[in-house]
């Protein structure tokens, strides 16, 4: 039967049929060809099981809080103070692009939203100053990786319901992180600026003054969210639920950018997006169902576990297999497939749950740049109005650092047990 599984997927996937999809019709797929007498209504139970948990409520809530945000004026205030902040370094607009990517990815905890409405405003932008549209385009991506490290982030819930982990510990986790991946994605556009003939822009104190105090209704979001987590005030669900009405009061009574009839496209919006995801996570629970129900874990971290017994090859070979997956997989499909495999040859070698969660979670985002699946490129690309190919070509430096990321994470994952350890949360 688990032949027959993966080759179906492979098979569906190939004729370019959705994944969602595709994971669902393998498994009908796999369980009537083997005729082993596994009920054909497992499926559409376990299919609704994957959803049938309360942490995943947060996941609607997040994404309706992240279209209000991005219609109602936050986006564009957050990126006014991210240009002020540090607009003065060589190719100043493509750090700012990053910065106000890592801003963004604070209010929605997604990667297709943080490159859409980042890029909706920068890319245009980085054109009028003579920046390639390609070169745009993939900065643009590179800081969509940000939109789900940054807490909060639907990933890291679907983690913390599969693996059992605190989602508010892995969330304060995932800030050091996303510090480096600022970081370094910065650096390497501030390397490139001479090459690419990057400018800079002027630094006004007044102006930076002015962007800071327009841009404060959106910096207590994530004050306001991830304060009332960690003070026990509400849960991360109920704190989804918080951010869609601070958000609608910021950006109808504050900010007046939006009105109560605009809510009604902007509830569609958001729903068609939560569903794409909802589908994705309860189709890959049953796949991930089939896999368990025939051993498919054990004997895969058996044979992992018995190539090497250093902890360093196993990581990388963890690491090797997250970024193949992440080319052709999405994000949550990943987390749902790979941590019942992944997450005992962690325990095994030693390495905390939490750990694996976040690497887990990077990884993945990091394949939303990686073609073919590559979201965050395809959306820069037609807001940059260029093809898939040259916005990956000018990829390549961005990518090759954000797996020195990865890396560097995996080697010293003190980095990401730092803050959890100091609030006394590990």
């Amino acid at each position: 039967m688990t032949i027959i599984l993966f080759a179906s997927l492979a098979m569906l996937l190939l004729i370019n049929i959705p994944i969602a999809v595709s994971m669902g019709l393998c498994c009908y797929i796999a369980i009537i060809i083997a005729g082993e007498g596994t009920p054909l209504t497992m499926i559409p139970q376990r299919i609704f099981t994957s959803l049938d948990s309360f942490p995943f409520m947060a996941v609607p809530f997040f994404m309706l809080a992240g279209e209000i945000m991005s219609s109602g004026g936050m986006s564009k205030r957050l990126v006014d103070f991210a240009k002020n902040l540090v607009g003065i370094l060589p190719g100043g607009l493509g750090v700012i692009t990053v910065v106000a990517s890592a801003f963004f990815g604070a209010l929605t905890g997604s990667n297709a939203a943080t490159t859409a409405a980042i890029g909706g405003i920068m890319i245009p932008a980085m054109e009028k100053e003579n920046y390639n549209s390609d070169f745009a385009s993939a900065i643009t991506s590179a800081g969509g990786t940000l939109g789900v490290v940054v807490p909060p982030s639907v990933p890291m819930i679907t983690y913390g319901v599969i693996s059992g982990v605190s989602i508010g510990t892995l969330f304060i986790a995932g800030f050091l992180p996303a510090f480096f991946m600022v970081l370094f994605l910065s650096l390497t556009i501030i390397f490139l600026a001479k090459s690419h003939n990057l400018p800079r822009e002027k630094f006004n104190l007044k102006e930076f003054g002015r962007s800071f105090i327009r841009a404060i209704g959106a910096f207590f979001m994530p004050i306001i969210i991830l304060g009332g987590i960690y003070g026990g005030v509400f849960t991360p669900t109920e704190a989804a639920a918080v951010a869609v009405v601070y958000s609608l009061i910021i950006s109808i009574f504050i900010y007046r950018e939006i009105t109560i009839s605009d809510l009604y496209g902007i509830i569609v919006k958001a729903g068609k997006t939560t569903g794409i995801v909802l589908f994705i996570i309860a189709t890959s629970g049953s796949f991930s169902w089939l896999l368990t129900a025939r051993g498919i874990p054990v004997i895969i971290s058996n044979a992992i576990l018995s190539i090497s017994e250093s902890p360093i090859v196993i990581m990388l070979l963890i690491n090797l297999i997250l970024l193949i997956f992440g080319v052709f997989l999405e994000t949550n499909a990943i987390i749902l497939l790979l941590t019942p495999i992944l997450l005992p040859i962690a325990l095994e070698i030693g390495v905390d749950p939490l750990v694996i969660g976040i690497i887990l979670v990077i990884n993945t985002s990091v394949g939303m740049t990686t073609p073919p699946m590559a979201m965050n490129v395809i959306i820069a690309a037609s807001i940059g109005n260029t093809t898939i190919e040259n916005v990956s070509k000018q990829l390549i430096p961005f990518l090759l650092v954000l797996i020195i990321c990865i890396l560097l994470f995996t080697f010293v994952p003190q980095i990401i047990l730092y803050l959890p350890v100091k609030l006394g949360m590990f």
